[in-house]
């Protein structure tokens, strides 16, 4: 049953702002302690665990269900640009629930961090659909059509360099290893967190796709919440490995 919804205006701008204030806490919080998942995660603790696999899955999917929802029960004429863009932000978390979900050989995941996960997925999910399907207008001008060009091409370039620099680190691992070894190949030549780099140029070509506030706000989020990962995992390159090398840096490639 399709319907017709008008712009929650305020509601958008309320949430876009809310997500860049929550980038700025998580950026200050993070740079001085470790998100506990993955390496960092203190198995020792009464934390209750969810197999990595699992946990994935059902952290990313309400980012692709949501979406598809309020795509299949609007009614309304909406631009071919808007719903490229939002069918690229769902490839987006197809990807990531129901590809990367089944390869991972991560370690279990703390519930807490999990469903926190799936409220900020489900929140972001919604923000960036209603936004796309409800609230941007067409502008067919040679500025828009340029933004939509060059931010394809970003995205597409930053998740093809997610998905690889993601390969190359499940590959460092034999079936039941379970200790770390310095990546190698692609922009890890360059960077220690070249999963997060490409996944980062993905945001942020969406944004220059979409010029609007609620992307915005998605990329800067994204970048204060993986930018300190990046950096700690070349911490503990640097300080686990002697052979580690001295002239990769965190993030961005020459530069940080």
């Amino acid at each position: 049953m399709s319907t017709s919804m008008h712009c929650q205006e305020l509601l958008v701008r309320g949430l876009s702002v809310a997500m860049i204030l929550g980038g700025v806490m998580h950026f200050i919080c993070l740079m001085k302690s470790h998100a506990a998942y993955g390496r960092y995660v203190d198995t020792s603790g009464s934390t209750m665990m969810v197999p990595a696999r699992l946990a994935w899955f059902l952290q990313e999917l309400p980012a692709l269900l949501v979406p598809l929802i309020l795509m299949l029960t609007t009614d309304g004429n909406n631009g071919t640009g808007r719903h490229l863009m939002l069918w690229t932000f769902c490839l987006h978390y197809f990807q990531r629930s129901c590809i990367y979900s089944l390869l991972t050989n991560g370690r279990p995941y703390p519930l807490n961090i999990m469903l926190l996960g799936m409220v900020f997925c489900s929140i972001n999910g919604f923000l960036q659909a209603h936004y796309l399907l409800h609230c941007a207008t067409n502008h067919n001008t040679w500025f828009s059509e340029a933004c939509l060009l060059a931010g394809l091409i970003l995205f597409f370039i930053g998740m093809g360099i997610n998905i690889h620099s993601d390969h190359i680190l499940r590959s460092l691992r034999k079936p039941g290893e379970i200790s770390y070894k310095i990546p190698r190949g692609g922009l890890f030549e360059y960077v220690s967190g070249a999963n997060f780099f490409g996944e980062i140029v993905e945001w942020l070509g969406y944004t220059v796709a979409t010029w609007s506030l609620p992307a915005f706000a998605f990329a800067f989020f994204t970048i204060c919440f993986i930018g300190p990962r990046a950096y700690h995992h070349h911490r503990f390159y640097n300080e686990k490995f002697e052979d580690f090398p001295r002239s990769r840096r965190s993030l961005i490639p020459f530069i940080f």
